[in-house]
């Protein structure tokens, strides 16, 4: 019986947790809430109840029989909380064929715009960046150390049902930041599941893989896509100077750059449902006008 153990069950993970489990896979994981937790649990997931802490004694007995482990928690002030807290009982699962740890492409830092793959060095700009840097790091020694193979997948911006530009524009909180020379890469949830069971199909240890669409292209030039998709008027451009961003907000505007994604589709024959923002807005307009 295959089972995948997800290291946090939120949006990505679960997307595809929801292919597996149709297929027959037993899914347990951790969530960080009571109330996720119950609803993770009417879908038939084991979940347990886990923030980073270590000595969570049911953990362990939820990762028995795990044959592939997904990771998508962040590291904190203390490195990553998974390795920190549970490595052993991780490294001695004798049923463990993969690993997937999921990263960002923010450890490439600021390219000015200019294309990346994953042959280029990390580049981080930000503490953030850094500890996602080390933590991939811990997680290819780990599996150096174990012979489990392990692959980092470095995620472009995240969107999908109830989490896009949409959502914003119908809770009035859109905005159109104008940055001379601004893009970035997005990725739909549905295609990172597709990269996932891709490369659970076929494993390469220490592989490193950029998850991100066809098409780069500036915050603005999305936002105004899509409220001409709903027929409303686009909020105004404010120039980045000008805004009024949160630090984390303004973070994500400290690096541009374009993210090539040709090692997803000729090493684990990826086909990109949704290429460029275009047809993944379309597509979560149409759903949710069925």
């Amino acid at each position: 019986m295959s089972r995948l153990f997800a290291f946090g069950l939120g949006f990505s993970a679960l997307a595809l947790a929801r292919r597996l489990s149709a297929k027959g896979w037993q899914v347990a994981g951790t969530a960080r809430d009571g109330g996720k937790i119950a609803r993770l649990e009417r879908e038939g997931h084991a979940v347990i109840r886990f923030a980073g802490e270590p000595g969570n004694d049911g953990l362990p007995k939820l990762l028995a029989g795990t044959t592939h482990l997904l990771h998508s928690i962040p590291p904190g002030a203390g490195g990553d909380p998974v390795l920190a807290g549970y490595r052993d009982e991780i490294a001695a699962l004798p049923s463990l064929k993969w690993i997937g740890y999921l990263s960002t492409v923010g450890v490439y830092g600021d390219q000015e715009g200019g294309w990346v793959d994953e042959s280029a060095p990390p580049k981080p700009n930000s503490a953030r960046a850094d500890a996602r840097v080390e933590a991939e790091r811990a997680w290819l020694k780990f599996g150096r150390d174990t012979g489990i193979p392990v692959q980092v997948f470095r995620l472009a911006g995240i969107y999908g049902p109830g989490r896009s530009v949409f959502d914003k524009l119908r809770a009035g909180t859109a905005r159109r930041i104008k940055k001379d020379g601004q893009v970035f890469s997005r990725i739909h949830v549905e295609d990172i599941a597709s990269v996932l069971e891709a490369s659970i199909a076929q494993p390469r240890a220490g592989a490193i893989y950029n998850v991100a669409d066809d098409e780069p292209a500036a915050p603005g030039e999305v936002v105004a896509y899509a409220a001409k998709l709903m027929g409303v008027l686009p909020p105004p451009e404010v120039e980045f100077a000008e805004a009024d961003l949160t630090p984390m907000a303004r973070s994500f505007y400290e690096g541009s750059r374009r993210i090539r994604n040709a090692r997803i589709k000729s090493e684990l024959g990826v086909k990109l449902r949704y290429p460029t923002y275009r047809e993944g807005l379309a597509a979560l307009l149409a759903d949710r006008l069925q």
